[in-house]
């Protein structure tokens, strides 16, 4: 089993090898190929970190035009995917500093959109969904709520699925730095939801 899930990490490795050589040539088809392969990864990990679904796609939109202007320079010395998550850590922590350089402090934005979730749930639907929303909003206010690193290194572990070694890759730090801080992530996360995880 493991043998397959590592050839087809190789297949999909390959793949987009092959599409960025030919995006460094110019061509246009492949480029899209490459973002439809991976602008929902890209756009999840962004909407997590910024806690804001709407920027989260023009953020997006800057990722694949530095793919697409450094091309040429791209060189295939670990997986295409370290890459693109290095080009959205560095857009995202820009992102972040630049909004507290503005002093706007998203976290009142960050609880509209976790009472969206909840209150948008039509009546009349089963407590157990309505609980389900609500602890969701709770998960994704709580990760919003660490600190930049920590939720990074949460985000691409939890959701994308990144190894401890691709992780270390992407934020440029030791694998153990990497485990230090998901260990710390999540000792805040289990105390922060400790009322819903004790139901």
């Amino acid at each position: 089993m493991e043998a397959d899930t590592t050839s087809l990490s190789a297949d999909v490795s390959a793949l987009d090898f092959a599409l960025m050589a030919r995006v460094g040539a110019g061509d246009h088809q492949a480029f899209r190929q490459l973002v439809e392969r991976h602008q929902h990864a890209v756009i999840g990990t962004v909407a997590k970190m910024l806690g804001n679904p709407s920027e989260a796609e023009d953020i997006a939109q800057q990722v694949f035009l530095r793919i697409w202007r450094n091309a040429k320079r791209y060189r295939p010395d670990a997986k295409f995917t370290t890459y693109l998550y290095t080009i959205t850590r560095n857009l995202v922590f820009n992102e972040t500093r630049r909004k507290s350089r503005k002093k706007e402090v998203s976290s009142d934005a960050r609880e509209e959109n976790s009472n969206q979730l909840v209150e948008a749930n039509p009546d009349g639907k089963p407590d157990s969904e309505l609980l389900q929303a609500e602890l969701q909003a709770a998960v994704d206010a709580a990760i919003a709520a660490l600190p930049e690193t920590q939720r990074m290194a949460v985000v691409l572990r939890n959701y994308e699925q990144l190894s401890y070694e691709e992780i270390a890759e992407v934020m440029d730090l030791s694998v153990s730095a990497i485990k230090s801080l998901l260990f710390r992530a999540r000792t805040t996360l289990r105390e922060v939801l400790s009322s819903y995880l004790a139901e």
